[in-house]
Formats: C-alpha cells, sequence, structure tokens
C-alpha cells in the first residue's frame, strides 16, 4: 500500500474469521496508510500495527461497537517505538495532521483515525480511554 504499511499488516488478526475489506474499505486503507505514513515522518519513528481493519466477524469478536471507524478502514490501533502514547498523542496533537481522532489507550498504545469518507471534516478530538472511562486528553 506504502512504503512502510503493507495490506497484510493493515488486515493482520488472530481471530479466525475472514478478514477481507471491500473496495470502499480497501479505498479507505489505502487513505489510512498514507496518513500513517505522515504519522510516521513526524515521529521519526517506527510504528506498529496491532490492528487496523476488522471486518464485522472480527470486530464483534474482540467486543467492539460497530461503529468502530476500524470497520471502515479508517482507523489504526499502534505502538510507536521509543514514545509513549501520551508522547505520540500531544505530537499528533501539535502538527498540523488532519486527524479525525487520536486517543491513549490505557497507557498501552494510541488509536488514530482519519475520517469515514475522503471528503469528510477531521474532528481532530484527543481523548483517553482507560479503566476509569472515557475524557478528554487534556
Amino acid at each position: 500500500m506504502t512504503p512502510h504499511f503493507t495490506l497484510k499488516e493493515l488486515t493482520a488478526t488472530s481471530r479466525k474469521f475472514d478478514n477481507t475489506p471491500n473496495e470502499a474499505e480497501l479505498s479507505n486503507l489505502q487513505r489510512l496508510a498514507l496518513f500513517l505514513e505522515d504519522v510516521r515522518t513526524l515521529l521519526n519513528a517506527s510504528i506498529i500495527i496491532n490492528s487496523a481493519f476488522r471486518s464485522k466477524e472480527v470486530n464483534d469478536a474482540v467486543g467492539s461497537k460497530d461503529s468502530s471507524q476500524h470497520r471502515h478502514g479508517c482507523a489504526a490501533d499502534i505502538k510507536v517505538v521509543g514514545i509513549t502514547p501520551d508522547e505520540v498523542v500531544r505530537k499528533i496533537v501539535a502538527s498540523g495532521l488532519m486527524f479525525d481522532q487520536v486517543i491513549r489507550e490505557f497507557d498501552s498504545w494510541t488509536h488514530i483515525s482519519i475520517p469515514n469518507k475522503a471528503d469528510g471534516i477531521p474532528r481532530k478530538q484527543a481523548l483517553i480511554i482507560d479503566k476509569t472511562g472515557t475524557r478528554l486528553f487534556v
């Protein structure tokens, strides 16, 4: 898809369900991969994809909501080599990148997404999700 992100890693799952994106989801994954290249350049670090696209069956199996942007191929849960999730969120928020959401999740990884449609307006939401719930990242 891009120099540093393959379709295989953006659709990888340990669940035993088909996780093949349709044409629209594939188009979104291409946009996501290009965006992740920008994130990689911004952070000047390697990015490990924990989860990106999820078919309905995979999404259900991991207990996520059907409204998850992962379902559309517009979100990735990432770890960045040598950078904490807090630092990742701060750097992305401070950048000019057109993200939809960036979420520090459980102090372990960062969820990052783009709008679900190519012409969508990014919400630029920065959040924290942990055992106490969901709140704004400040």
